[in-house]
Formats: structure tokens, C-alpha cells, sequence
């Protein structure tokens, strides 16, 4: 059976799913709850100094985005960091490691950017006998007036900086967080990099409005009749983080940085994508206050299952095995040629595929009287918006045609070499370069 233990910077966990700092994080009743339906790791949620804590609103802090089955696909969360003191999240987290030694306890940290401060609490914390620190620059609203959140983490500066303060101050793992509300996200991982820190967690959550009340006039979720932007997290943001982990893990300036994988995680197939791109572990936060804290116990039966499938006795066996075939576009093989395919004892004549490709398309498939969908593979550029819209899965494939194999649409035989746009006769470049 597979091992499922996960070591992350040193840090021990009985598997790879941690809790992302965050409302279920946020004191011991929840943990403990945590750690006992399988989790094997939390990242407690965000402390700051002491004396008055943050004030939170007190009306709604969650908008959603919502599938047409009402799955929820997305949440925004205009909630700042804990609002609780933190001398009680620091006896809370001395308790819970205390009880739970084999499971992974981090204190994701915020506080102004100021070298003291920084230097002052980590030591604190550390007395807690955490295993390690997060600190968080992607709060996407609020604490810019004292220095915190994205405000920091869209400066790479600032990011190096504070690295490099808490590395001096503690000998425990430092992981950074990084916010995705920034152009280009290699430019604050570098930064990582060069102020020491051990590992990047990301992706924080993204500035969002998710919706507006139409007859209050107002964004939700909405206070006394204002709203505000907050950070977008859940299912709909995967795609965005599976590409910020990939382009650091293929990165040459941070390749070598341990990951921590966070963004719509919410199966263990989702759990494994960001492991294959690069994510030593991953985080998970809107699944478990969706489902539940035991979602996790479904996130180890499969993914087990599915080593023991592959072969994969460990996951350190297959992270980052799908980083080396991500790469950029100019580099994909234009000879590869493939053409759709409708299997006709599947479809059911709803003609999506026939309305996709005639309206918005290519006009590659053609209807009959009797509502018989056919490729006309003379039309066809393979371009996968039908296999995409078809209701019925697999009922509509892509088939690879063969070296040789006359290309209907071009009227040439399928070239046997790689060759790709950097050499193309249509790129203006390709004979600068020679």
C-alpha cells in the first residue's frame, strides 16, 4: 500500500493535506477536529502582534459564485486575519502540538514590515513548538495601512527583506506565501529565494468582486449597503494556481523551491495535479468549509488507490514528474495533427457540438436531416471546443493522425519531424536566428 507520510522542508506530517491558514484554522476546537478526521497538517491561521486585535466586520464576509446545480465553485472572503488575542492562539497552539506531535503545525504570521516586529514574535510563536512559519504576504484586503498583506507581497523588495529578518531570527522553516494579485509571480518567488526562505506556499487568494445585489446596487457580500473587494478562492481558481506553481517549478531562479501547493483543491486528483507540477504538499481551505473537515479522509483513499495503481510507493515519487512537459508555446510541435472524432453509438443528438463549432468556430461538423453529427475533417483544426461543450463524455475524442496520414485540411501528409514556431517560414525571427 502506498505511504502517504509527506516530509516538507523537514517538517513531518502523516500525509500531504494541510489546512490552509484560514477560518477553520483559526482556534484548538477546530484543529483537533481536523487532526482527528486525517488531516495531516494545519497552517494556523494568520497571528499578528499583540495588544488589540483586528476587528472583522460583523455582517456577511463570504460571496460565492455558484454552478448552475448550486455546486460552489467559488467563495469570496473580505475577512481579515485572527481577531483573536494572541496570547490565546499561542496557549492553543502549545496544546494541540503538545497532543498531536506526529502532525504538522505552522503559524502563518502578518505583521507591520518592520524588522523588530518580526524578529520579536517569531520567537514567541516558536515557543508554542510549531514546526515551522508562514508568512503571509496576499492578504488581498485591508492591513495596507500598517504595512501587511499584498501591499508587501507585490513588492519583491519587501518580500526579500522580511525573508531574511525571520530567517535571522528563527531556525525553523520560513515558507512565504505569495499572493497571485501581481504580474508576473517569478519575480516574488525569486525574491523568496534570495531572503533564504525554505519554501513558497501559493496561491493566496485573488482580489474579486464575485457578485452585485441588483436592487441594492451594492457588491456582496454587502454591509450596511457598501461591499468591497475581497479574495477569491475555491474550485474556479485552479487553473490560475496549477500555472503560478508550474512556472516556478520550472523556473531555473527557483526550481530548487520547495512548493506548497493551494487553489480549489478539492479531491485527491486535484491533490495530484499540483503534486505532478511541482507542490511537495498541498493546502486546502474552501473543500473542508464546503464539505467538511472529513473531505480528507475521501482526498487518502484516492489518492492511495491511485499510487497503488501507478506504482508510486511514495508521493515524493511522482512530484514534479509533469514540470518537464509544460512548456511555452512556441516550442509545441506544429507537425502533430489530430482530428475529431464523434462516436455515434454515444451521442445523443443534442447538436452542442454542432452550434459550438458552427457559430463560434470552424464549421467542422455537419448536422444531417435525421440530426446525425459528422467531422468534416477537411475543416477541421482539432481545436476541442466540441470534445469541451459534448454533455456525454468521451463520447467526442481527438484522433492522432499517423506519420503520412494526408491532412484533409492542409492537403499535406503529416510530417514525421518535430518542428515548432521558433523555425517556422511564417516567423519573422526564424531567419534572424539563423
Amino acid at each position: 500500500m502506498a505511504n502517504l507520510e509527506s516530509e516538507f522542508v523537514g517538517i513531518k506530517s502523516p500525509n500531504p493535506f494541510w489546512l490552509a491558514s484560514a477560518p477553520p484554522t483559526d482556534k484548538e476546537y477546530n484543529v483537533r477536529r481536523a487532526f482527528e478526521a486525517g488531516w495531516g497538517g494545519v497552517v494556523w491561521k494568520t497571528l499578528g502582534s499583540e495588544g488589540p486585535p483586528v476587528v472583522n466586520v460583523n455582517g456577511p464576509r463570504y460571496g460565492a459564485i455558484h454552478g448552475a446545480d448550486r455546486r460552489l465553485l467559488g467563495l469570496n472572503n473580505i475577512e481579515l486575519i485572527t481577531d483573536r488575542p494572541l496570547e490565546v492562539n499561542l496557549e492553543e497552539m502549545t496544546r494541540v502540538k503538545r497532543d498531536y506531535p506526529d502532525h504538522a503545525v505552522i503559524a502563518s504570521v502578518m505583521v507591520p514590515c518592520e524588522e523588530d516586529e518580526w524578529k520579536r514574535i517569531l520567537p514567541m510563536i516558536a515557543e508554542t513548538g510549531c514546526d515551522g512559519f508562514e508568512l503571509n504576504f496576499g492578504c488581498p484586503h485591508g492591513m495596507a495601512e500598517r504595512g501587511m498583506g499584498s501591499a508587501v507581497g507585490q513588492v519583491p523588495e519587501y518580500i526579500e527583506m522580511v525573508a531574511r529578518w525571520c530567517k535571522e531570527a528563527t531556525d525553523l522553516p520560513v515558507i512565504v506565501k505569495l499572493t497571485p494579485n501581481i504580474t508576473n509571480i517569478l519575480r516574488p518567488a525569486e525574491a523568496a529565494v534570495r531572503g533564504g526562505a525554505d519554501a513558497v506556499s501559493l496561491i493566496n487568494t485573488i482580489n474579486s468582486i464575485t457578485t452585485v445585489n441588483l436592487d441594492a446596487m451594492s457588491p456582496e457580500p454587502m454591509i450596511d449597503g457598501k461591499g468591497t473587494h475581497g479574495g477569491y478562492c475555491g474550485p474556479a481558481v485552479k487553473p490560475i494556481a496549477l500555472n503560478m506553481v508550474a512556472e516556478i517549478a520550472r523556473n531555473p531562479e527557483t526550481a530548487k523551491m520547495p512548493i506548497s501547493g493551494i487553489g480549489g483543491i478539492t479531491t485527491w486528483r486535484d491533490a495530484a495535479e499540483f503534486m505532478a507540477l511541482g507542490a511537495g504538499n498541498v493546502q486546502v481551505c474552501t473543500a473542508a468549509m464546503t464539505y467538511g473537515f472529513k473531505i480528507v479522509q475521501e482526498m487518502i483513499s484516492g489518492l492511495s488507490q491511485w499510487m497503488d495503481e501507478k506504482g508510486y510507493e511514495s508521493t515524493a515519487d511522482f512530484v514534479g514528474m509533469a514540470t518537464p512537459n509544460v512548456t511555452d508555446w512556441q516550442y509545441l510541435n506544429l507537425n502533430h495533427v489530430t482530428k475529431a472524432v464523434i462516436n455515434q453509438d454515444d451521442c445523443i443528438s443534442c447538436g452542442r457540438c454542432y452550434a459550438a463549432c458552427e457559430d463560434t468556430s470552424h464549421q467542422a461538423i455537419e448536422m444531417s436531416e435525421d440530426r446525425v453529427f459528422t467531422v468534416k475533417d477537411d475543416e477541421c483544426v482539432a481545436c476541442n471546443l466540441c470534445v469541451n461543450v459534448c454533455p456525454v463524455e468521451n463520447c467526442i475524442t481527438m484522433r492522432t493522425l499517423d506519420t503520412g496520414e494526408l491532412d484533409e485540411r492542409t492537403g499535406k501528409p503529416v510530417d514525421a519531424d518535430y518542428g515548432n514556431w521558433t523555425a517556422h517560414p511564417n516567423n519573422p525571427m526564424s531567419s534572424a536566428a539563423e
